[in-house]
């Protein structure tokens, strides 16, 4: 598979406007209605797109750059399906060829259907493990009663007077052209004199569908799944639309995430912090037994290696940081109160025995469990 900008003759410095001036001039140099029936045309004017797609998205050049087309695969990128999948995702590019806007001559052909935008919510352990889960989403479908034709039974569309069946209205000649979408059949290229009583003739019901969804671990919230084919049914045989998944995680009572790591608060008695002791904390993977060493101070941090979130992209995980609060008793008996008392003689505080409480310090006194 070729390096994308090798496709487009740019450096891997290049900025968004010499990407874009790259692509367009492709475009118009590879476009199907300049080089009717020209495969190897059709495949650099779609190797082009996909270059494109992926070099002016910062979030996929990213991933490219990083990890190369198998990056991509893992993020499910896959590329385009036809022309009237380019021409849509890209129709603010083409609208400036002249009879190129719609995606010329190929617009009559297939639309490509919708994609589906989804939230999911997860708590922050499925995120963890990742999910296996189904998800029910209504979709436009192909009407049963007339096969997806718009027509009542026993009848049958007709060809739009005013277009000639092509579902476009065009000015000019040759290379410079202006096409519209025909006003009278909004782009069919049929005109109906019975519509389907069960879809009205729209062509198509709204369907509920279950769907299969596959979560990676390591998910956070603002992650995006695209299932592929899973969207809106295209028309006159265009290919569907995706579905994408988008992920929202539930705040979680005990835990925070911060990238791959899992931040924590901990409470010890002061005899505990004083002495030293071992303590169970709870990890996304269970309870792990931790040793709090003599003399901890409020707010001292202890790493829990590979505790945290799954790496999303790579193996491994990160870490837990446990942070740990000192509990001070509200109540004391007298006698606790003279052993205290008695203590404070034997120790008496000094200036140099405060803790320095600030982030920096705690971050540079983090310990390793």
């Amino acid at each position: 598979m070729r390096d994308y900008y090798e496709i487009l003759g740019v450096s891997r410095e290049a900025n968004q406007e010499e990407i874009k001036k790259a692509y367009r001039k492709l475009a118009l140099q590879y476009h199907p209605d300049r080089n009717p029936d020209d495969k190897a045309a059709e495949e650099k004017f779609r190797e082009a797109a996909e270059a494109y797609e992926v070099l002016c998205n910062e979030e996929k050049r990213d991933i490219y750059n990083r990890f190369g087309h198998e990056g991509l695969k893992n993020i499910g990128y896959q590329g385009f399906s036809g022309y009237s999948d380019i021409f849509s995702s890209f129709s603010d590019i083409f609208e400036g060829f002249f009879g190129f806007g719609a995606g010329g001559r190929h617009a009559e052909r297939d639309i490509r259907g919708a994609d589906i935008q989804v939230v999911l919510q997860m708590t922050l352990k499925e995120a963890a493990r990742g999910r296996k889960t189904e998800i029910e989403i209504p979709r436009g479908e192909p009407c049963t009663r007339c096969d997806g034709t718009g027509a009542e039974p026993g009848t049958r569309a007709a060809s739009c007077p005013a277009c000639g069946g092509s579902g476009q209205v065009i000015q000019g000649s040759s290379f410079f052209r202006i096409s519209s979408t025909c006003p009278h059949c909004r782009g069919t290229g049929e005109y109906l004199a019975t519509p389907c009583k069960n879809c009205g003739g729209g062509r198509r019901v709204r369907v509920m569908r279950k769907i299969s969804v596959k979560v990676p671990p390591g998910v956070d919230t603002g992650s995006r799944l695209r299932i592929a084919g899973e969207g809106e049914k295209g028309d006159r045989g265009g290919p569907p639309g995706d579905l994408y998944v988008h992920i929202e995680l539930e705040k979680h009572p005990l835990f925070e995430r911060e990238g791959s790591d899992i931040i924590c608060r901990i409470p010890i008695s002061m005899i505990q912090a004083a002495l030293g002791a071992e303590t169970t904390v709870p990890t996304l993977w269970g309870e792990e037994e931790l040793h709090i060493p003599p003399g901890t101070q409020y707010g001292d941090l202890f790493r829990l290696p590979a505790k945290g979130m799954p790496h999303l992209r790579g193996g491994g995980r990160g870490d837990q940081i446990v942070q740990v609060y000192v509990v001070i008793p509200r109540k004391l008996s007298g006698e606790q109160k003279r052993l205290l008392r008695e203590f404070q003689k034997l120790s008496p505080l000094k200036e140099r025995d405060f803790p320095d409480l600030s982030p920096e310090s705690a971050e540079s006194n983090l310990r390793h469990h």
